[in-house]
């Protein structure tokens, strides 16, 4: 259920795509190695991408945001849902097409980037673009609503319900979708994450054959690399922890799991079964299904516990159909 692999995985992939917030940083502060983690997988050759499903900023000002906190990064290697859902504008209708520009900056200039016009909401176009813009007037939302369920097509830079703000999780540009959505009826074009656009994007601009997804979610980051067909590192510095994990479904489960970036610069083993009925082995942990609990004994890594416990959650979750009692089971970091 886990993928393996015998080289780290900075020289199996050419391309890791860097989901941001919970990766790379966690609000204003970048997490704990990850400058240094990524530098050493740049040198081993890989490309690295940092992507986002916040179409407000603009890459340049997402790259500044990095390099502030030690990560080398131009604008050239953030590809925002922005892009994507401008791209996918440009190749149905062409450019100098005119689009409404519902949402920030990051939208317009996106937009403007790919040849198209962004225009107001009152104004003639072929089709509207929403995004995350938090001084968007409720009247440009009500005229938008409008021309949505008369038929002007639409495009949404994502789906996200919450957005990290620095006064707290506050409501994204989901809601926003979503509230559209009941009103007029129509299912919009999405471009960000789980959806494949932003990923297809992302290839298109920074390149490479063997692209590799890291994020921190299940339900976007995960599920939009299994979407794609892509592998994926899920990377357990952000809001992933052991219950969500143990839990996943099958289209939410990682190829890879680590406890953060360094896992780019390691081999990825996959527990293999043991002698007892249900048990999984790897790097000197045993885990087994007890009564519906797992029973964890030995000692190694902290990677390699938080693989084999997945792979024994998943083994009962699937034999079962219901998520396993996790009550005694303690991750090395925690106790």
């Amino acid at each position: 259920m886990l993928g393996t692999s015998e080289v780290p995985l900075s020289e199996g992939y050419d391309l890791a795509m860097l989901d941001l917030d919970g990766v790379v940083y966690i609000g204003g502060d970048a997490v704990p190695g990850a400058a240094a983690e990524l530098s050493r997988a740049r040198e081993a050759g890989m490309r690295l991408a940092f992507i986002t499903n916040n179409a407000s900023r603009t890459p340049d000002q997402v790259a500044g945001q990095l390099r502030g906190l030690g990560v080398a990064a131009e604008a050239s290697d953030v590809v925002t849902s922005a892009q994507a859902a401008a791209r996918l504008l440009a190749d149905r209708f062409g450019p100098g097409a005119r689009v409404v520009c519902l949402g920030a900056e990051g939208l317009e200039q996106a937009l403007r980037a790919t040849g198209l016009a962004p225009v107001g909401v009152t104004d003639e176009a072929v089709a509207i673009a929403t995004g995350y813009g938090p001084d968007v007037p409720w009247a440009a939302i009500m005229r938008a609503a409008v021309r949505i369920r008369d038929g002007l097509p639409w495009v949404a830079s994502n789906t996200d319900h919450t957005f990290p703000a620095a006064f707290g999780v506050a409501p994204g540009h989901g809601v926003q979708v979503a509230m559209l959505r009941d009103f007029t009826g129509v299912e919009p074009v999405v471009a960000g994450k789980p959806a494949r656009p932003l990923l297809d994007e992302t290839i298109r601009r920074v390149g490479g054959m063997r692209p590799l997804m890291v994020g921190d979610r299940l339900d976007t980051d995960i599920e939009g690399a299994n979407a794609a067909g892509l592998d994926s590192l899920l990377v357990l510095t952000g809001v992933t922890g052991l219950a969500e994990l143990a839990g996943a479904r099958r289209e939410l489960r990682p190829t890879y799991v680590a406890p953060d970036l360094g896992g780019l610069l390691e081999p990825q083993p996959a527990p293999v079964p043991g002698p007892d009925p249900g048990e999984q082995r790897l790097g000197g942990w045993s885990v087994v299904g007890d009564h519906g609990r797992l029973r964890v004994t030995g000692g190694g890594s902290p990677g390699d516990w938080w693989r084999v416990v997945a792979a024994a959650a998943w083994q009962h979750l699937d034999a079962t159909g219901e998520p396993v009692d996790l009550t005694a089971t303690t991750p090395p970091s925690d106790g």
